[in-house]
């Protein structure tokens, strides 16, 4: 597992609205090496017309340019960076590495004054994911079968939730009792129904609550689930369905979701 670190990011800004991050910072860098602007863009993932707009931008930010350019078209023309330029990026990365040290500084001590879980807290914060629901549980109980697994993750103070996976995927995430992981769940998967209508229904995971809100669109509402603990369960609906649940903010609700539709991710 990789060591979840501070990482500084800033921006250099001037009187105008632009400003002057680590992008622009690789821009003016890739200039240098390559000696073209359009080049310097592809380098970088940028666009003909935003590798100039980025170098316009970045001249109009200083008193005196830091890219001077012959437009030469899309293949033609040569640029070269001013000692403005070449000041800056020295500038950036000195300020950047600096601020590194600050940042490991500041991580050593917030484990030293006993920060609760302060790396799982980062990894938590750097974590992007498309899945609506992204839950931090641990696991309880690890019950193998002969091709899957049911995974049993404490969530909440007596809410639980029960998820199938493949024996390879426990083997591969290393689950096992105590171990911490992120339940992601797609907002589509969730069920909801009033409290006191749950009926018997094959989904594993009945998790009660209270609507927290609900948002109305063209076609679809959603709505999010108050479970305890300061957790939530967003559920994506149709218009129509919302309109004939009935349910509000403060109602009882419960979210329904089926084991297989949990996926399991480990930092």
């Amino acid at each position: 597992m990789t060591r979840t670190r501070l990482v500084p990011q800033f921006t250099i800004a001037g009187d105008t609205l632009s400003r002057v991050g680590a992008e622009r910072v690789a821009l003016l860098e890739a200039v240098r090496d390559t000696g073209s602007i359009s080049a310097a863009g592809r380098a970088v993932g940028l666009s003909y017309k935003a590798a100039w707009d980025g170098v316009n931008a970045l001249n109009n930010l200083f008193a005196a340019p830091v890219v001077v350019a012959q437009p030469g078209g899309r293949h033609g023309g040569g640029a070269r960076l001013t000692p403005q330029g070449e000041e800056l990026i020295a500038a950036f990365h000195l300020i950047e590495a600096e601020l590194a040290l600050v940042m490991a500084d500041l991580e050593d001590r917030l484990v030293a004054k006993g920060v609760p879980r302060a790396s799982r807290l980062l990894r938590s914060l750097a974590m992007k994911t498309s899945a609506r629901n992204a839950l931090r549980c641990t696991v309880d109980v690890v019950t193998p079968g002969a091709v899957n697994a049911e995974v049993s993750l404490h969530l909440a103070d007596g809410v639980k939730l029960a998820v199938i996976v493949t024996n390879m995927s426990v083997k591969e995430l290393g689950l096992a009792p105590g171990v911490a992981v992120v339940a992601l769940i797609k907002s589509s998967f969730v069920l909801i129904a009033p409290a006191d209508e749950v009926g018997k229904i094959s989904a594993r995971n009945k998790l009660y609550g209270t609507v927290l809100r609900r948002e109305d669109g063209a076609v679809n509402s959603e709505i999010v689930l108050d479970i305890g603990e300061g957790k939530t369960i967003a559920a994506i609906v149709t218009k129509e369905s919302a309109f004939d649940l009935g349910l509000n903010p403060g109602d009882k609700a419960c979210a329904l979701i089926k084991a297989s539709h949990v996926i399991l991710a480990i930092e």
